[in-house]
């Protein structure tokens, strides 16, 4: 069972106001986060994790990948990506990325808070950048870089009996990562842990 109730009293204004409690370093004593040492500089990216507001209650937005790419090909992942020379501001990466590769009109995204900085092994630094996002709107995804676009309730991330953790070695190192397979949707990796770090903020400042 979820440990919050997330049906139709669930509201914009209740999810910002749990993003606004600090959370710059949640600790996750199951699965260790990956830190990037002190010598590397990290790339700068951000995400948008979109909070789309349904009548049974709010969902989470995900793309997947299409198989030809040289990163991440067929993985399931947050629309985002590097930031650019132009963006403003990380929220600007996130929205600039999300209407590029799914054709989400930002006009329908209000921006309402961050989630801590996440570093992956490929080099990079990324900050989720939460947005909700109001119906109706129309998709449109980059056929080169995205294969679908799905919603997931987010009433199903909130219940961590769908948190798996897993570990694998990775250049004679262990890793370890979460999935949290919905479906014939397998979300794992740097996303499943984005998500893993909401359901943290939400369930620790209810």
């Amino acid at each position: 069972m979820s440990l919050i109730s997330t049906g139709p009293d669930f509201s914009r204004d209740w999810l910002a106001a749990q993003l606004a409690h600090p959370s710059s370093a949640l600790v996750d004593e199951e699965v260790p986060q990956f830190v990037h040492p002190p010598e590397h500089r990290p790339i700068p990216a951000a995400v948008l994790v979109p909070v789309v507001n349904r009548p049974r209650g709010p969902t989470l937005m995900f793309t997947q990948r299409t198989s030809h790419l040289n990163d991440h090909a067929g993985q399931i992942s947050f629309p985002g990506g590097r930031v650019d020379e132009g963006d403003s501001d990380r929220e600007a990466t996130a929205l600039r990325e999300a209407e590029e590769e799914t054709g989400l009109d930002r006009s329908r995204i209000e921006i309402i808070g961050r989630l801590p900085d996440y570093d992956i092994l490929t080099g990079f630094r990324v900050t989720p950048v939460v947005g909700w996002v109001e119906p109706p709107f129309e998709l449109r995804p980059d056929p080169f870089e995205v294969e679908e676009v799905f919603e997931v309730p987010l009433e199903f991330f909130l219940d961590p009996a769908n948190h798996q953790a897993h570990s694998r070695e990775v250049n004679g190192r262990r890793r370890h990562y979460y999935a949290m397979p919905y479906g014939d949707y397998y979300i794992w990796g740097a996303t499943a842990g984005m998500v893993r770090m909401l359901y943290q903020v939400l369930v620790t400042t209810a």
